[in-house]
């Protein structure tokens, strides 16, 4: 699939680049070839392979759920540097 100069001053307009006449003639060729070998793997017959997700099988582990006792209010309202009501006070933001 071959890339005019036209594909590759709109891809570097949509990504900012600044291009002359010989870059823009370079990277139409370069991502030509890059197109082509992405298109080959189109041929790869894949009917008998399973879609994957990750490569290998990865699974959540998560711990049993277990209630606890928590900490005392007191002591973690005692991390804030300023407390109003049994309150963190935080500047307001309008």
């Amino acid at each position: 699939m071959a890339l005019t100069t036209n594909e590759v001053e709109h891809v570097a307009l949509l990504a900012r680049l600044a291009l002359n006449d010989e870059e823009k003639k370079e990277l139409a060729e370069q991502l030509s070839l890059i197109l082509d070998y992405a298109d080959r793997l189109n041929e790869i017959n894949t009917d008998e392979i399973e879609p994957l997700a990750h490569i290998l099988p990865v699974y959540n582990v998560f711990r049993e759920d277990m209630v606890g006792a928590s900490s005392p209010r007191e002591d973690i309202l005692a991390n804030g540097p300023l407390l109003e009501d049994g309150q963190y006070k935080v500047p307001k933001i309008v």
